[in-house]
């Protein structure tokens, strides 16, 4: 099908994001959408809501799975905002629950999720899941059952601060500071690979399909090229996997590759 009837047809991809506070949600969905700007906040109506507003509403703890984020500069992509489960609360847990299979059940493709990134920061103070977290995999059925079944991505944001863990320990083993550097990301994936966050979802009830691993997503030049790549081969749906490469602006190589493939 031609990409414009696509769009046409089902609008806008819509991505679930889960994580936790100060999970870099925000910095990569900016990343994706090739902006600095924050986006615009709209209810389920459909209306634009005042940040005030917003804000007022956050400091008071509530908080609406319900609302679309979308940024001005690539409005084709719509994103939901879960806060993530600090405490295993079970209250968010819940909406989180009930909104992914209220979602399930849509009948029309453009008001089902598409995908949902689910953001596990690496830096040091967060490197451990929290109850809550083993919670969704255990317990969260994403459609397993429909025919509209929801792909899980695990997203490890922050990934850069392996790099630093690495670097140090190159360090005292009297590797120069510039071979220490540039061995450093090297060795961070291969302790990943063998690490217990990837280990932990080898037994869990409803595993993710893949992960990334993000490093540097706050610098000037971040690439989140392997995030596209990956969230496009995730898709089973053909076109949803064409109306997400089509929409998606950073990665003119992928819409390429798969004008030709298809």
């Amino acid at each position: 099908m031609d990409p414009s009837k696509i769009k046409e047809k089902i609008g806008r991809f819509r991505i679930l994001v889960i994580g936790r506070a100060n999970a870099g949600k925000t910095t990569i969905l900016q990343r994706v959408c090739n902006t600095r700007d924050n986006p615009v906040i709209y209810n389920g109506d459909g209306k634009k809501i005042d940040p005030t507003v917003l804000n007022a509403s956050r400091e008071r703890g509530l908080h609406d799975i319900e609302n679309e984020m979308v940024f001005q500069s690539n409005p084709g992509f719509v994103f939901h905002d879960s806060r993530g489960f600090e405490a295993g609360g079970e209250s968010e847990f819940n909406k989180v629950k009930a909104f992914i299979a209220a979602r399930s059940k849509e009948t029309k493709l453009r008001n089902q999720l598409h995908v949902i990134w689910f953001c596990i920061p690496m830096d040091e103070a967060s490197r451990s899941f929290t109850e809550g977290e083993r919670k969704f995999f255990s317990q969260c059925d994403t459609g397993s059952n429909s025919q509209s079944s929801v792909p899980v991505m695990l997203l490890f944001t922050k990934f850069d601060a392996l790099y630093d863990v690495e670097f140090s320990q190159l360090r005292e083993k009297g590797i120069s500071w510039k071979d220490a550097k540039n061995l450093a990301p090297k060795y961070a994936e291969e302790s990943f690979t063998n690490g217990p966050q990837l280990r932990f979802f080898s037994d869990v009830r409803w595993p993710p399909k893949c992960h990334v691993c993000l490093p540097n997503m706050d610098k000037d030049d971040a690439d989140c090229g392997s995030l596209i790549e990956r969230t496009a081969g995730t898709l089973d749906n053909d076109v949803l996997q064409q109306l997400f490469v089509s929409t998606q602006q950073t990665n003119l190589e992928l819409c390429m590759k798969y004008a030709v493939e298809k």
